[in-house]
């Protein structure tokens, strides 16, 4: 046998991350699911590698096609990862609140970026998620996995990170908060967890000025975060609460984090650590309570910790150099 074959490929390498214990003094255990340990450096490689298969499964794509996707970069950095190495064209759209580090991220990988205006809807034409959706239809062979109505996106979840958080937590979990935005990850954890237990309480941590959770939306700078679409992804059976949050305090745990605990992760993972530290006040020390820090902070330098604290209150434009829509980036 080769000693090649005693070893796993990249994309065998998604999932399976580690549950660890964080020490901030609380009654009840309080563990972190470490999704910024997947290759592509996120919670997304799970549904974006699940969609692509499936979509390959299906003909839906094609050998030599072209992937176009709406992403804030997560759900982009992980499409544009799988498709160079399963050898696709890749084209990412992304609103101009997305950090820069994101955006160089998805060039590295020699995806062709287009940033659009941080709308306060997805009615917008000139929204990300509108644009991807004319790119997919004027390129030939062209798929978008459109994670927001892609029912495999939850069920990725409900297939892997729901089963490690039971079998990590051996079936003791009572509570799991995590930040919700397509809504793959609590819809499809959420059902596999409910399924083992019906009383596991699941909690979403939203943006506060989404569509969900605001009666007037408005552009927010939270990444990863913001239920500005509701679908067949939102498994509203699989919830227990939705909670919304502000960009500054988002903003001020995830510096927080780093700063004073030595964690270094992204936004939606401050979010839901302010949320988290909050809700677990009133439970008790047999409650076992799973957060979901979904990346790294090292994807958020300038945007969160190169900046002075009140940096996120201003606008996305502020914030970062916006390219014009129509300017394409890293040409295949």
């Amino acid at each position: 046998m080769s000693i090649g074959n005693n070893y796993k490929t990249i994309l065998q390498m998604i999932g399976n991350t580690p549950l660890v214990r964080l020490e901030f003094g609380t009654k009840p255990t309080l563990l972190a699911k470490l999704e910024l340990l997947n290759p592509g450096g996120s919670v997304k490689d799970r549904c974006a590698l699940y969609m692509v298969e499936e979509a390959e499964r299906t003909g839906k794509l094609k050998p030599g096609g072209t992937i176009v996707e709406a992403s804030s970069g997560n759900q982009g950095i992980s499409l544009a990862m799988i498709g160079k190495i399963k050898g696709y064209r890749v084209i990412i759209t992304a609103p101009d609140r997305t950090a820069q580090e994101k955006i160089a991220i998805l060039r590295a990988y020699g995806a062709e970026v287009y940033v659009c205006p941080n709308t306060d809807t997805h009615d917008d034409p000139r929204n990300y998620h509108t644009f991807a959706e004319h790119l997919t239809r004027s390129i030939p062979g062209a798929y978008m996995p459109n994670q927001y109505f892609n029912k495999v996106n939850p069920e990725a979840h409900y297939k892997t990170t729901g089963p490690e958080i039971w079998q990590q937590t051996e079936g003791k979990i009572t509570h799991f908060i995590t930040g919700t935005g397509s809504c793959g990850t609590i819809s499809g954890t959420g059902r596999y967890l409910k399924e083992q237990n019906p009383n596991v309480k699941v909690i979403g941590v939203d943006a506060a000025t989404s569509m969900y959770s605001s009666k007037e939306p408005k552009a927010y700078n939270v990444e990863g975060l913001g239920i500005d679409v509701i679908s067949d992804t939102f498994d509203k059976n699989a919830i227990d609460h939705v909670i919304p949050i502000t960009d500054e305090d988002a903003f001020t745990m995830t510096r927080k984090l780093a700063r004073d605990h030595g964690i270094m992760v992204g936004i939606s993972s401050g979010a839901v650590m302010h949320v988290a530290l909050e809700y677990v006040k009133n439970l008790s020390e047999s409650d076992v309570v799973v957060v979901m820090f979904a990346d790294s902070g090292r994807n958020y330098l300038s945007k969160v910790f190169m900046t002075t604290p009140s940096a996120e209150s201003r606008t996305p434009s502020q914030q970062t150099e916006t390219v014009t829509v129509g300017a394409v980036h890293s040409p295949r």
